[in-house]
Order: structure tokens, then sequence, then C-alpha cells
């Protein structure tokens, strides 16, 4: 008793929590009981001070609301209960009495008399309007929990609970508490008896409808006006007894709201009736039809259209929900179809379109509304398109019955059985008039439409009527080359067909369309002949994805190759043969790459059927072609890269079993010349050829098929059992560094074996052998070849490959990564190469095309912030610190280089730093480093836009430098300043921008200057510039206060 005197005395001189969790912690123990803490309450309880009064009622609140339920018995509830009702009287003590309530809810002992009691005492002394929303928040929460856990009682109360509820919560308009009552009112319409009351019950909720609540910004407690809109919904839509009361302001809302409120409207609408019932709906069948119509035939906007179409096809779902005969559809139903019907006698008038519509949702509501409407619509315009007097309004007629077709078929894939396929009676007319479409120009795009319909409703069409199909389609696509639209939608169409039926393609189109393609590549003067076989190969590159046609594909395109690679006649002039072998290989490539994102299982396979034939061309291309009749300029570097990306597509869908079968015989056809057994394929290659294109003295040709090998390569997964078949990867690695530095013969073989370089350190930098290679590459490769070589050139490439080997270890977050990237600086302060220095910081953080997940890199997440973070610091630095000039330049340079390469999360917190030294970098004499920073304060200032951020940080950061931006983007954009076409675009782009991010008063000075000379712009010779001037003097011209 004493230790409660205590806690309480305590509490009241100077409320903690410390002595409510300590008195709550005794009862927990059985050291106190609550009589005890009621006792020590008594002069606080009865005192004639207000607050005292106050306190005594919130501290047994608080107590109550945080002990152990189980400590409550019926008596210790009931005498509770009826304090605290007592205290409701009180205006003083209403609050915590409230909160003593919510607490006593909560336990499960709570008795039949204890719930009337307390609602009796809150329908008796609480007046709502008189609380804040804090406190009417404890209301609303003590009967939630009242209606979860003695929904029972409540129902017991019958009229005397929901008179009071109601007259309780009537005028309410926090959001908060609007949430907690529109659920509760859900569960009254729902399980009480609300017949005599319902009209009641309905006003304190419809009331709040349409909602037009717009939440604060940064609004803590996160209610939407979707959270209201869904939550009153489901209330309005929780009995039938609303209905008589609610469509009539339905009614009212459509036909007199915003658009807003119409979909509001419209949306409630269609998920109400089905609950009002057939009788409500049929009883307001006219005006609802009236009302719909009207935003159907009259939309406002697409989305309002959209809206009233679906609760056009709610209110005859509802009306006929009842399954019935065709004979006995009446009604709506009817009245509707033959209106529409008589409107779409006339089907060139823009009320089709929207009529058709109607028809459209009308199949997707019941069997039997769906059967009468095709019955009736399809028949008429059938015969509409065959009439000749309607001949120029065919392609109008057949565009609406391929609406109506597409309705039937997403209507036939709900169901099941073929006897529930409602067009199934009319097939044949409709497959006659949409073939008779095909050929009419006017009529041809809606008839290609309508059979795509038909050849995807299933079970519709069978095996020979889809051949049919397929037959006409490719007259189409033989009469209709000139027309591309027609031939793109046929192609849709053969493809559609495809994915189900892939034998009529194979048998019918694939040699219609290789029959576009010759033997040998068309003349240079013959540009008919290249753009048939262009466009053949566009065909069959749409076509061919599925195994079967792809397998076809792969097939007749090789021997098309072979003919290219071994002519029977020299040409005399070798680009059309390379141009042409380039279309076929790209051709593949498409299709393959294709596949590959979708995950085609039969992708594997073509390491034996396809990458073999590959490499046989391109080897005979370079070992025998140039000697034999004429060379044929199949080894051109663009077709080399092709037969690259193919053979990466294929390798990379391997197993790892299957790549390390395939690396073995790679590097022996490369580093030990067996090619014979990696080129098989229709070109037979002499057993004495000798091939060795990393040899030091390699020919031309033969070094040129290195990509095909780095292609593969990349692709190699880094498991163990995929090692790389030599005996010691690193010394492999040296050689072929020492050999792209100083025996290869272009950038192409170059950058090819960094490649390879690349992926073997990013894939195995662990092994110990590769430990090694990067130990004698961090001091050897670079004294040698680097700091000591005599050549700049040499160092330049060798520089460029210490990029390619850094950006491998950064990747992977290897922890010598950035060992590596710290010795570029040293260059910084070297006169030959210490701008290319600086460029390789960029080009370690740059993303590539060969380390990506697809390619089985190893590949570190926010490896490019963490690069950021560690470099950007020291280039800034060195920047900044002008006791140096050449070593500040060169920074600059590194800074414009790695600003580009890396995202912008990465830097924005250093933008108020960044933007002077980028100003700087706007005036380095390289233009592709120019182009670099304007392309990066031109994506910050785009991203400003798209945020509104004229008072964001980055924002303000531009503002700070905005007159300065504009005069240096003047410049850069000027033809007799910057002679770079790229440069000039990307200042005029962000002289556009400008304007959008910056407050009219910061650079309305300049404003007349900016458009005396982007008028000068406006006459630039490129017209690409020309355009971006005119969209900047726009931008400029509407700036004003």
């Amino acid at each position: 008793m004493e230790t409660a005197e205590r806690y309480v005395r305590t509490w009241v001189a100077s409320p903690r929590d410390k002595e409510i969790e300590d008195t709550v912690s005794g009862i927990s123990d059985g050291q106190l009981k609550l009589v005890h803490v009621v006792k020590a309450l008594g002069e606080y309880l009865t005192s004639e001070e207000d607050d005292l009064r106050n306190k005594g009622v919130e501290f047994l609140a608080l107590v109550v609301g945080k002990s152990p339920l189980e400590k409550f018995n019926l008596q210790s509830i009931k005498v509770l209960v009826a304090f605290f009702a007592s205290k409701l009287e009180d205006t003083e003590t209403i609050i915590p009495a409230l909160k003593g309530i919510l607490a006593i809810t909560r336990i499960p002992a709570l008795s039949s008399e204890n719930v009337i009691d307390i609602c009796a005492a809150i329908f008796a002394h609480v007046k709502m309007q008189a609380l804040v929303q804090v406190q009417r928040h404890t209301v609303f929460s003590i009967f939630d929990s009242l209606v979860a856990m003695h929904r029972d009682v409540l129902k017991s109360m019958g009229e005397r609970f929901l008179s009071g509820y109601i007259a309780l919560v009537d005028g309410e308009k926090d959001p908060r508490n609007l949430m907690i009552a529109f659920a509760i009112a859900r569960v009254l319409a729902i399980e009480f008896d609300i017949s005599i009351k319902f009209e009641d019950l309905f006003n304190i909720t419809f009331c709040y409808f349409p909602i037009t609540f717009r939440a604060p910004e940064n609004d803590p407690y996160g209610i939407t006006a979707e959270d209201l809109k869904l939550t009153l919904r489901s209330c309005l839509s929780a009995s039938p007894l609303f209905g008589n009361l609610a469509v009539p302001l339905f009614l009212d809302k459509i036909n007199a709201g915003s658009p807003v409120t119409k979909r509001d409207t419209l949306q409630t609408l269609s998920v109400c009736l089905p609950v009002y019932g057939s009788r409500v709906a049929g009883k307001f069948a006219r005006q609802l039809w009236s009302s719909l119509k009207l935003e159907i035939f009259q939309p406002t906007d697409p989305e309002t259209e959209e809206e009233a179409l679906k609760a056009t096809q709610v209110v005859i779902k509802t009306i006929y929900a009842d399954e019935v005969t065709d004979a006995e559809v009446d009604g709506l139903a009817k009245d509707a179809c033959e209106e529409c019907i008589q409107i779409l006698k006339e089907p060139e008038k823009s009320q089709a379109k929207p009529a058709i519509k109607v028809l459209c949702a009308f199949i997707s509501t019941t069997p039997s509304v769906s059967r009468y409407t095709l019955s009736h619509v399809v028949p008429h315009l059938t015969k509409l398109s065959v009439d000749p007097d309607e001949l120029p309004n065919r392609g109008a007629v057949l565009s609406l019955l391929a609406s109506l077709i597409a309705a039937s078929r997403d209507s036939a894939l709900k169901v099941i059985n073929s006897e529930d396929i409602f067009l199934l009676p009319f097939k044949d007319e409709v497959l006659g008039v949409l073939v008779l479409g095909l050929k009419g120009k006017s009529s041809l795009c809606p008839a290609i439409e309508g059979l795509s319909g038909l050849v995807t409703t299933p079970d519709l069409l069978d095996d020979d009527e889809i051949g049919f199909v397929v037959q006409k389609v490719n007259e189409v696509i033989s009469d209709q080359q000139e027309d591309l639209g027609a031939s793109d939608a046929a192609l849709d169409l053969l493809k559609t067909i495809s994915c189900n039926t892939p034998s009529h393609i194979a048998r019918m189109t694939l040699p219609l369309l290789f029959s576009t393609l010759p033997e040998h590549a068309p003349v240079r003067e013959d540009i008919e002949g290249r753009e048939k076989y262009r466009r053949g190969l566009s065909a069959l590159s749409h076509l061919c994805t599925q195994p079967d046609l792809f397998e076809t594909l792969v097939v007749r395109l090789s021997v098309r190759l072979s003919f290219l690679y071994a002519p029977t006649t020299v040409p005399e002039d070798t680009e059309p043969s390379a141009a042409y072998a380039h279309a076929l290989l790209s051709t593949l490539a498409d299709v393959l790459a294709r596949k590959v994102e979708r995950g085609d299982l039969d992708v594997p396979k073509y390491v034996d059927r396809l990458v073999p034939r590959l490499f046989n061309l391109a080897a005979y291309g370079v070992l025998l072609a140039p000697k034999s009749p004429g060379g044929t300029g199949v080894a051109d570097p663009r077709i080399i890269s092709v037969s690259a990306r193919l053979v990466n597509l294929v390798v990379q869908s391997l197993s790892a079993q299957k790549q390390e079968t395939f690396a073995s015989t790679l590097f022996a056809a490369y580093l030990k010349g067996e090619v014979a057994t990696l080129a098989i394929g229709d070109l037979s290659l002499p057993a004495d050829t000798r091939f060795s294109p990393f040899g030091l003295a390699a020919p031309e040709d033969q070094a040129s098929l290195v990509p095909l090998f780095s292609g593969a390569v990349i692709a190699l997964r880094p498991e163990a059992r995929v090692k790389i078949p030599v005996d010691d990867e690193g010394a492999f690695l040296e050689e072929l560094l020492n050999w792209s530095i100083r025996y290869a013969k272009n950038n192409t073989q170059r950058e090819c074996a960094w490649q390879v370089v690349t992926a073997v350190v990013n894939k195995h930098a662990l092994a110990q052998d590769l430990d090694a290679f990067l130990d004698a590459t961090f001091s050897t490769f670079w004294n040698e070849e680097i700091a000591t070589s005599p050549g700049p050139d040499t160092r330049r490439r060798a520089i460029s490959a210490w990029a390619w080997i850094s950006r491998a270890l950064l990747v992977r977050g290897h922890p010598k990564a950035l060992i590596f990237v710290d010795r570029l600086f040293e260059l910084f302060g070297d006169a030959d190469v210490g701008w290319d220095a600086a460029r390789a910081i960029g080009q370690v953080g740059t993303a590539d095309k060969e380390l990506t997940k697809r390619n089985h890199a190893i590949i570190k997440i926010l490896h490019a912030q963490k690069y950021a973070s560690s470099t950007l610091p020291k280039i800034i630095a060195g920047a900044q610190d002008s006791t140096d000039p050449l070593r500040q330049t060169v920074h600059l340079v590194a800074l414009a280089a790695l600003i580009k390469a890396i995202p912008k999360t990465a830097y924005e917190h250093e933008l108020p730093t960044l933007m002077p030294l980028l100003l700087r970098g706007l005036s380095l004499p390289d233009p592709t480093l120019r182009a670099g920073v304007i392309d990066t304060l031109l994506s910050a200032a785009q991203a400003d836009v798209e945020a509104g951020a004229k008072t964001a940080s980055e924002g303000s950061v531009i503002t700070e430098h905005a007159s300065s931006l504009a005069s240096i983007m003047l410049q850069n954009s000027a033809a007799s300043e910057m002679a770079d076409t790229r440069v000039r675009v990307g200042a005029l782009k962000y002289l556009a921008v400008l304007p959008k991010i910056v407050r009219y008063s910061v650079l309305h000075p300049q404003k007349a200057t900016v458009l005396r000379e982007l008028a000068r712009a406006s006459d630039d010779p490129k017209r690409a510039v020309r355009k971006e001037a005119v969209e900047a003097r726009t931008s400029w011209f509407r700036y004003s206060g």
C-alpha cells in the first residue's frame, strides 16, 4: 500500500513513465494489487481541484492499459467500468476516462453487461463536437474494439445501439477517424439488422461521397484520398438496402460532376450495383443507360469512357445475372443492342466506334447476352462488308468487326468448352469477308486485325483453316512490299500463328521469304535487289524465334553464307558481298539475342550446329579466300564483329560442362593451330593450313579473327571447372598483354585481347597464378611499358590495358583495384601521357558490355559508388591546387572523364564543390571531354526539371552559377568557337533546360544576349544543331517573371 502511495504521489508531482512502469511491474509480480492503487489514488480521484482529479483518473487509466489482462477479474472490471463511466460526466476527466474505457474494452473477460454499460455511458455523456481529433479517435477506437470482440452483445442491443452510434459519429471530418468509422459502418451494414435505421446509416456515410480529401505534404499518417475512397466504397457496397437510395445519387454525380467525380462515381457504381441486386438495377436500368451512354458516346476523356463501359458491363451482368435463353433476352440489353446496331448502319460516322465499344462490352457480360449480341451484330456487319453500295466503307466495317472478334476472343479465353465460343456459328462468314478484305488497300489492315482475332480464339479455326489464313497472308506479303504498315501487320499475324502452329509458317511462309535471298550479293548498282533481300531478312528476323523455325533459319542462311565465302566467280567489287554477309549474320544475331533474352532452351545446341560453322566460314575467309578465286571481302571487321556476337550469345547460355569442352577446342585452335577441330562446316580447310592468330608474325587477316576468340572467352563461367585450358593462366595473360601492345595490328584486335584479359582477371583473380600475374603487372609491366617505355604510343596502349585490368578488379571488389588506380595519378605530371592517364581514370569507372551478368562476370553492388568515394576527393583536391598548372589541368581532365562514368548519386553531394571545376572543364580543348561534362550537367538538369527543382539543392547550385553556365554554353554552341557538332547540340539542349530550373530574376539580364546568340545558332550548317537552337530559343522566349 505504501509503495503504491509513493508511486502515485511521485507521478502526480512529476508525471513520468517510470512510476507507471513500476506500478504495472508490481501488479504483474503480485506485490501490488489494483485495489491498492485505487486506494492510493483516493484523495486525487475525489479532489475538488480539476488538475489533481484529472491526474488521478489518468494514472489509473495508464496502469489499466499496461497491466496484464489476466490480472482483471469480473468484479474488478465491473468496478472499473462503473468508475470510468461515472467520470464521463465530469468534463475535466472525460479524456482520461475514455482512455481507461479503451483499455478495458480490450480485456477478454469483459461481460455483456459491462459492454452495454459502456455504450450507454458514452451515448449519454460524450459529445463528439466538444472533443478534439485525438480524443474522438479514442472514442472510435473504443467502438472498433467492441465491434471486433463483442459484436453479438452489440447486436442484441438492436436499435438502441444503432441510434446511439449513428448520432455519436454524425459529422466527423478527420480522415484518420473516418477510416475507422467507414470500417465500422461496413460491419454494421453487413452483420447487423439495419432494416429500421438503414436510411440513417446511409446518410452518415454517403454524405462523404465523393471524397475530395487531399493529403497534406509530408503527412505522417500516410492516409491518402485513395485509401478513403476504397474504404467508403466498401461501406456503400455493404448492404442491398442502400440500393434505392444510392443509385439516384450516383446518377446525379455522373450527370453533373467533374471528370474526377464521374470516374469515382462510375467505379463506385460498378462495385455497389452487384450487391444492390438485379431488382434495383432493373428499376433504374433506363436512367443508368441514359447517363452511361452519354459518357461513352460523348466522353470527356478516355479514362471516363473506359469506366463508363465497365459500369455498363456491370449493369448488364447484374440485370441478367440469372441465366436465360436467347429468346428471353429482353429489356435493356435488347434495346441498347438495337440502338447500337442502328448506329452501325453508318459505319463511317464517328458514333460507330462508341457503338461497337458498347457491343464489345456486352459480349463480356453473361453468356445469354453475349450470344444474343453476336447473333445480331455479326450478320449485320458481314452483310454490310459485302454490300456493293458500302464498298468505300469496307475498311470501317471490317475495323468494327475486328473489334467485335477481339472481344469475343477475350470472352472465349475465360471459358473452357468450345461450345461456349459464341462466334463459332458465324466463323465461315466472318473468315470469308476478312479474306475478301485482304484484297483492298483500305480494308487490308482491319482484315489482318480481324484474322488475328480469329486465329487467337481457342478452338475456333481448325488446322486447315489456319493454313488457309497463312496462304492468304503470304499473298499480302508478296503484294504489299511498299506498304510497310500492312507488311508489318501481316508479319505480326504470322508470328502469332507461329507460336502455336509453326508448321504452316515453315511449310508456306519461309520458302517465300528465303526466295528473296539471292545466292550471290546484288551488285552495287542493284538498289532494288538489296532492298528486296533486306525486306526478306527483316521478315525472317520477325518470324523465326520459335525453335523449329530458328533451326531452319540457321541452316538456310548458313548455305547462303557458304556461297559468299566460296564464290564460283570472283566479284570485282567485294563491298556488296561483305554487306550481304553482314546482313545475313546480323539477322541471325538479332533473332538469337531475343531467344537468349527469353531464356529459350534450344540455344545451347547451337554450340554444335552454328558456332563451328561460324568459325569455319571465318577461317576459310582469311585462310583461303584471299588466295582463291579472289578476295571476297568476307573478312571485313564488321562481319567478324557480328560473328563474335553470335558466338558470345551461344557460349554464355552453355552449362559449365559444355563450356569446358568448348573452351578446350577453342584454345587448341587459337594457341596450337588445331583449327580443323573447331572450324567444322561446309567449306574444307586444307590439313596443312597454318593458323596462328597470336603469332608474332601472324598475317593480319588471321589476327582479325581474335574477336571470335574474345567473344567466346568473355562468356565463360567463373566456376573452377571452366578453367582456362592453359598450363599457366598468368603466363598466358602476360603473353596476351605483350601481343596486344606490340604486335596487334589495330585497336579492334587490341581491345579484344584486353577483353580476354579482363574477363579472366575478373573471374579468376583469386587463383594463385593470377595473383602472381597481378603482382608482376603492378611492378614489371608498369616499369617497362608505362613508366619507362621509349615510345608514347606504346605507353598509351599500356595505360589503356592497365585501365582494363583495373576495371576487372574494381567490378569484383578486389582489394588491389584501388591500388592499381592510384598508380595512374603518378602520371599526371607527365606531359606525354598525363591526359591519357586522366582519361583512364574515367575508363575504369565506365560500364562496359563485356563484364555483365549475362557473361557471368563477378559484379559487386555499389562498386561504382565506392570507386567514386575513393577517387573523387583526390581529383577535386588536385583540380583545386594551382601550384602546378599542368597537373591541375590533368586533374580537370580526370574529373571530366570520371563524372560521366559514375552515377549521379555518387557525386551529387559534392555538386557545390564540383560546379566551378566542371565550368572550367568546359574550356578544355578535347571536345569529347567537353561533351561528357555537358552530358553530365544536362542529365542533372533534366532530373531537376522532372522534380520541379527550382528550389531543390541542385537547383540552388545551378542558380549560383547560372550566369556563367549560360555564357559558356553560348560559346560552346557557336560553330565559330566549337567545331564538334555533338558539343554544340549538347550546349543548346542545356540552354533550353536552363530557364526551367533557374528563377527569371537570376538570368533576366542575359536574356537579350542569349536570344541574339541563339538566333545565330539557328543558321548553323548542321540540321541537328539548328533544331536544338530553335527549341532553346523558344524556351527563352517564354522565360518570364
